[in-house]
Order: C-alpha cells, then structure tokens, then sequence
C-alpha cells in the first residue's frame, strides 16, 4: 500500500512538473518570439533622392513676352536633406545610415538606407531628445528621455521611409532609435547632424 502511495506521488509530480515546464516554455515563446532570430524581412521603399548637383548654365535668349496659353508649369523641386547619421549597434547588431528629408511639399520624412539588424518583437522607430551612447550603457539611453514614436520597424533589413509628424521640432529630437519596446532596449541608434 506504501508503494502504491509512493508510486502515485511520483506520477503526479511527474504530471505536475511536466506541465509546469510546458507552461514556462509557452510563455517564454510568446514573450521572447525566439523564432525571429531566423526570419529576416526586407523592406524596399523607393527612398527619395536630394538634389546635389548644380543647376546647368543656360545662357539667355531673347523671348517674346509668355501668354497664359505659354505658360508652362515649372518642375517641382527636389526633395532635401535636413539631417543625416549612421547607425551604431546597440544590444543588436545594427548598420546602415538615417536620412531625414523634407519634400517639396514641406512633409519630412525618416529614411532608414541599407538598414541591417536583428529581427526582434515590438521594435519601433523613434525619434529621441537623447544623446547616442556607445556600448552598453547606449542601450538604455533613449527611455529616459522625450520621443517621438514614428511606428513600428516594418523589417529588419532594406531600405524603409517612416513619416514625421508636422509638429516635431527637429532640433530637439536628433536621435533615430530603433527601441524594443518588449524589453525597454535599443538595438541602433544614430546620431543627426
């Protein structure tokens, strides 16, 4: 009868044990999504280009006044840099360089070129009144200070835009942070100048 007591325990903490350890595998799956470590996703925004030539000379003709009818529209103008950085690693190995354009239409925009770094949950692109610290310290860097989130990482690798909105100021946020959010840690940042 002893044995039978013992043997009945033993199962049962068996039981117990094996679906306590399911439980934590489960959990630590939907927090931690270690499977993104082995998906890459590569975005392709058509970044625009800034004008960075000089206008040909053109030497003067003399015209007949233009009618109405002559008219003809002048070509828009060319996108332009504000600021621009490169990316530095964080807690994640992280490359690639930070545009922030403004377009004829005086919308801005953050452009993130030739992007690479892990694939992680929850990462965001913020806009930071923080400074960019080098090693680990840098981690930890952007949640103490004010931010602008532009939206989550659309993919971890490629060439992505992120829209600013109107009202940012922009000399009070020169930072680009890639922040996990999950986990309160930046995986890059860059610094703009």
């Amino acid at each position: 009868m002893a044995r039978r007591r013992t043997t009945r325990r033993r199962t049962v903490a068996w039981v117990v044990g094996g679906a306590g350890a399911v439980i934590v595998l489960v959990v630590g799956a939907v927090l931690f999504q270690p499977w993104l470590l082995f998906v890459d996703v590569r975005v392709a925004d058509r970044i625009p280009s800034s004008q960075t030539t000089a206008p040909d000379i053109v030497e003067p003709v003399e015209m007949a006044e233009p009618t109405v009818e002559d008219a003809t529209p002048a070509a828009p103008a060319a996108p332009r840099d504000l600021l621009a950085g490169s990316l530095i690693s964080h807690e994640h190995e992280t490359s690639g360089s930070v545009r922030v354009i403004e377009n004829p239409d005086g919308t801005r925009q953050v452009a993130l070129v030739g992007l690479e770094t892990s694939n992680g949950p929850d990462v965001h692109v913020w806009l930071s009144a923080g400074p960019v610290v080098e090693g680990r310290d840098g981690w930890y860097t952007a949640a103490s200070y004010d931010h602008v989130d532009l939206g989550p990482l659309r993919g971890n690798l490629g060439d992505q835009l992120y829209d600013i909105p109107a009202e940012v100021d922009l000399s009070s946020f020169r930072t680009v942070d890639l922040w996990c959010e999950r986990f309160g840690v930046s995986f890059g940042a860059a610094a703009l100048s």
